[in-house]
């Protein structure tokens, strides 16, 4: 080996004795870290909010070198599965205008609101949860989950959103065109509230692209990697996900690395 590399044997023992530099101990220091929070959230976070997480802490190293960091220790965030439609139209609803139209910052709270329904495979069968989404912060403030994939479903999560965080009249509230959601019962209780209402266009799923990217993201960092038996378990699952951890914990890149509660409190 010495010969091929045109090294001396005495210079290679050299170097297996030499201390290491401070620039590979430090390292080796923030490695530790990095691992450390790599573990606290579960594997979820990958380079930029690991990143983030350091600066937090006091610790300011470069972008670049994270990334280095976290590939030497063999470290990534966990990849998104795909995604089942849920979504089934009624051919004799009449939708909403796009009134949306895919302006997705809001000035305010309780200023534009998104929902939709996903479902999580449950032993075998499935449980269907509904969310309410601020477009303002990103928080979740309102869900349900059922056996069942019906109005029932969705009128819970936004009676919890509503209870939650009482809006004024003239919330905007966007939703897919999914019989849920175009239901007499649902649209009844919306203009009950006084909200004006916006649907996505038929089949553009990027009308709704802030719900799609939740969804795509709980699934990544919460049930793609469980195996849930029973309701129970998975409902669970949900609530530590979005109650402990998403909406007070999670550091989102749209709100410059802030969770959505922080960023609220830091805006109010």
């Amino acid at each position: 080996m010495c010969r091929v590399l045109s090294v001396s044997v005495g210079g290679f023992y050299a170097w297996r004795k030499r201390p290491a530099s401070a620039r590979e101990q430090e390292d080796g220091t923030i490695t530790e870290q990095i691992v450390n929070i790599y573990r606290q959230h579960q594997g979820r976070y990958g380079s930029p909010r690991i990143h983030a997480q350091l600066r937090d802490e006091g610790i300011h190293v470069g972008r670049k070198r994270v990334v280095r960091l976290m590939k030497q220790a063999q470290l990534a965030a966990h990849h998104t599965t795909h995604r089942v439609m849920t979504t089934r139209a009624d051919p004799a609803a009449v939708p909403a205008e796009n009134v949306l139209d895919r302006a997705f910052l809001a000035q305010r709270p309780n200023e534009k609101w998104v929902a939709d329904i996903t479902y999580i495979p449950t032993g075998s069968s499935r449980m269907y949860l509904a969310v309410v989404l601020d477009l303002f912060s990103r928080r979740v403030v309102g869900w349900a989950m059922n056996h069942r994939q019906d109005e029932v479903l969705v009128e819970q999560a936004v009676t919890m959103a509503v209870t939650h965080r009482k809006p004024a009249a003239g919330l905007l509230h966007h939703s897919d065109r999914g019989c849920q959601y175009t239901s007499q019962a649902y649209q009844a209780l919306l203009k009950g509230l006084d909200f004006q209402i916006s649907m996505s266009r038929k089949g553009n799923c990027w009308d709704n692209a802030v719900m799609e990217r939740f969804f795509g993201t709980l699934k990544r960092e919460c049930t793609s990697r469980a195996h849930f038996v029973t309701h129970e378990e998975t409902r669970l699952a949900i609530f530590e996900y979005i109650e402990v951890y998403y909406n007070r914990v999670r550091k989102h890149s749209t709100l410059g690395y802030l969770s959505p509660m922080q960023f609220e409190i830091m805006k109010n």
